[in-house]
């Protein structure tokens, strides 16, 4: 470890005084917006001094450059603090913290990238330090660079297993670039956090988890300083630092005391910021400059224009699994460029992900059966156009990290996801382990990108083109083979279909994705011997999907529409067919899908035992024709 230099006395005052200064900043914030948490931003106004002021390595100009230093917020309710830690760093007028939580101001309740200085969207706890250790493993594995990564918690959001999950990743790839504050102020939002005080048994756990974990007196300017640069100078292993704080630091009648949380200091507010005013001893201007040299290591990073290494190389009427052809597909844009990742969840070898370690096995990141984390990662390694991240796993088991991913679309990332095994489909696993939700789920989330592919060659193109794709991708996969029914060079687009089979007389549209796809074409062509025509017709999309075409073909068969999908009802394929046609008259839309909780058995039993096997298609045909 290098010598530790003791700050001079000097140095310390300013300090403490540009602490006492953020606290008033986030009184009078908190006063004129008339909500807040100001006894919240109290307690870590030192760490936030001693971090932006003396630790951290940032351009003020340009706070995301690449080789700076990253701070991630996740109690992100404490924002006013952090809005005036730049304010007083000089990146905008601190007239401007006035504006918190106004409907035009970008200075939110809680933290978003509206703000230049702002990663990701923080505020539901549990996740920051996940995002942390995404940014931290992309600089210690692929940008090799010196910029750190810190990240505060607070201690009630420590009760999160999310948090215990990032805990775990960081200590297992030895991430030294990281560093954790525990803000240990003991009061959570209604009653005392679960440890209070006992510093040392949040010690011993990280040091379990091969942490180096570091007790300090979080409102000390020289133990705060001296524990960031222990954690500057160990190797192999993260560091956190578990400061002991009080909420409402220094606020006379209301600091250590309960029923504070969340509340702006009303009428106490005036004597309060007069009391820290008498604290402050240097009222002019700062001679500690905010902003420290970089060491500007971080390489140039293109992640424009991304194509497969080589098109899809298929035969027409080939079986094969779309979760395998997943597995060429980010082998293949993995050839193309150095930045795309693969993630996954301990189930690389049933998605198929592990197939990028053939190009590099450092580009496959294994984050083990611990899904949130996964998510958080994910969106981490994303952050500043570093890395194109693809994170796999089966597709149900995505419904556990909703949260992370619904902030992944606040925080606006760029992560593609990949679920496989949806459905019945699966057969004799069982519904625990079937995708039936996953639609719904990524239907909801805003300015996601939802494909459903019907066959191997259309897999490889949905990866080539999530991949260029701003906001949140979802591919979903099936476990069992389908057919190959798109040439090689087949052409596809966001937000656009395609007709698999279609008449002058057809009587009836017909709309599938993956397997129930399949089924469609095979009713099609049982309806055909019986002379009833019908059209086929393959989204490619789920969301968007394509409006124009469902109704134009929809019109052309007489407003009769059937909708078949290994999803429940709720939310999947025949939803977003009812929207798209929702204002149009005359259209009558049936939906085949999964209506209850279905049981193990084999796959062509539960597509028939659930309704959406191409007999009940035939079914469905004839009923709708008697509409």
């Amino acid at each position: 470890m290098s010598k530790y230099h003791k700050l001079e006395a000097k140095s310390v005052q300013e300090l403490k005084d540009i602490a006492n200064r953020l606290r008033v900043h986030s009184i009078t914030a908190t006063q004129t917006a008339k909500s807040g948490h100001p006894t919240s931003c109290s307690s870590m106004a030192e760490i936030m001094s001693v971090l932006f002021f003396h630790t951290m390595r940032y351009k003020v100009s340009a706070p995301r450059d690449p080789s700076s230093d990253r701070f991630v917020l996740s109690k992100g309710h404490a924002a006013p603090i952090l809005y005036a830690a730049w304010a007083e760093a000089g990146l905008f007028p601190i007239s401007d913290l006035q504006n918190l939580r106004k409907f035009d101001s970008d200075l939110e309740g809680h933290p978003t990238p509206r703000l230049n200085f702002v990663d990701v969207g923080t505020g539901s706890l549990g996740q920051g330090l996940s995002i942390a250790a995404g940014m931290a493993f992309v600089g210690k594995k692929y940008d090799k660079a010196s910029y750190r990564v810190y990240c505060l918690i607070g201690d009630g959001e420590s009760a999160e297993g999310s948090i215990w999950e990032a805990i775990n990743f960081s200590s297992y790839y030895k991430l030294d670039n990281l560093c954790l504050i525990i803000d240990v102020n003991r009061l959570g939002q209604s009653e005392p956090a679960p440890l209070a005080h006992q510093l040392d048994v949040y010690q011993k756990r990280l040091e379990a988890f091969g942490w180096n974990a570091i007790i300090v007196d979080g409102h000390s300017i020289e133990e705060l300083v001296k524990g960031f640069h222990v954690a500057a100078t160990t190797k192999d292993k993260p560091t956190a630092l578990v400061a002991k704080t009080f909420k409402g630091k220094n606020f006379p009648n209301i600091e250590d005391l309960e029923n504070w949380h969340g509340k702006p200091l009303g009428d106490k507010a005036d004597a309060v910021v007069q009391h820290l005013k008498t604290l402050i001893k240097n009222q002019g201007p700062l001679s500690i400059h905010p902003q420290k040299p970089l060491k500007d290591d971080a390489p140039q990073v293109n992640i424009s224009n991304i194509k497969l290494s080589s098109p899809p190389n298929y035969k027409l009427g080939e079986s094969i699994a779309t979760r395998q052809a997943y597995g060429n597909a980010i082998a293949k844009v993995a050839e193309n460029n150095p930045r795309v990742i693969a993630l996954d969840g301990d189930m690389k070898n049933s998605t198929f992900s592990e197939k990028i370690k053939k190009v590099d096995p450092n580009r496959f990141v294994e984050c083990f059966i611990a899904e949130q984390n996964l998510v958080g990662v994910a969106i981490g390694a994303a952050c500043r156009d570093r890395t194109v991240a693809f994170v796999s796993t089966f597709a149900t088991f995505l419904t556990r990290a909703f949260d992370q991913i619904r902030m992944g679309a606040i925080s606006q990332t760029n992560v593609n996801f990949v679920g496989s095994h949806c459905g019945i489909s699966i057969g004799e696993d069982g519904p625990s382990q079937m995708g039936l939700e996953d639609l719904a789920l990524f239907r909801a989330v805003p300015g996601s990108t939802i494909f459903y592919p019907a066959d191997a060659v259309s897999v490889e193109r949905a990866v080539e083109i999530a991949a260029n794709t701003k906001g949140i991708c979802f591919i979903r996969t099936n476990r069992p083979p389908t057919n190959v029914i798109y040439a090689n060079d087949q052409v596809f687009e966001i937000g656009k279909g395609h007709i698999l089979k279609k008449s002058n007389n057809d009587k009836v549209l017909v709309i599938g994705a993956g397997v129930t796809l399949q089924e469609a074409l095979i009713a099609a062509n049982d309806l055909a011997k019986n002379g009833v025509n019908v059209r086929v017709f393959d989204p490619f999309t789920i969301k968007p999907i394509d409006k124009d075409a469902i109704i134009k073909h929809g019109r052309e068969v007489g407003g009769r529409i059937i909708t078949v999908e290994d999803h429940y009802s709720e939310g999947g394929i025949g939803d977003a067919v009812l929207s798209a046609v929702a204002e149009e008259r005359d259209f009558v839309v049936k939906k085949l899908a999964v209506t209850e909780v279905p049981r193990s058995g084999p796959t062509a039993v539960l597509l028939d035992t659930y309704g959406i096997s191409s007999k009940h298609v035939v079914k469905a045909v004839q009923e709708i024709l008697k509409l």
